[in-house]
């Protein structure tokens, strides 16, 4: 069983049905379900997520999410002293937005074996406690000793 940490726009292409993105996010969430993996994230990638809902006044979006996030099928990590501890070294030698940061100290304090992003700069990242950083295609890219 492996820990698989996503970042918030893994949930936004899942959520927004993107047609180009959601057919890939979908074959990892099943495949995750398949293999028994354990599905994390930060609790920051909650805030971003419920941010277009909010902003468009749209209440039954924000619940949708909500009860989403809320289902049991993701692990919600906590923004604790640990984290903060691992952001600030990942701020300190990683040149990545305070935002990146967040998912990537998130990742590393669960002990991630793999962080998926379609961002390809964080792909290209070596983070201590992440094991691989993979993409949507399912192409890995070594991110940890």
């Amino acid at each position: 069983m492996s820990i698989v940490y996503w970042d918030t726009m893994m949930f936004i292409y899942l959520l927004a049905g993107d047609p180009i993105f959601t057919p890939k996010v979908e074959r990892f969430q099943r495949e995750i379900e398949r293999r028994g993996d354990t599905l994390v994230t930060s609790v920051f990638t909650l805030g971003e997520v419920l941010t277009g809902p909010r902003r468009a006044g749209d209440a039954s979006g924000v619940s949708a999410i909500t009860s989403f996030f809320a289902s049991g099928r993701i692990v919600i990590h906590p923004f604790d002293r640990t984290t903060a501890d691992r952001y600030s070294m990942v701020r300190s030698i990683c040149k990545v937005s305070q935002a990146d940061a967040i998912h990537l100290a998130s990742a590393a304090v669960v002990g991630a074996n793999a962080f998926v992003t379609n961002d390809t700069n964080l792909r290209r990242l070596v983070i201590p406690g992440i094991g691989f950083m993979v993409d949507l295609d399912g192409n890995t890219h070594s991110a940890g000793p």
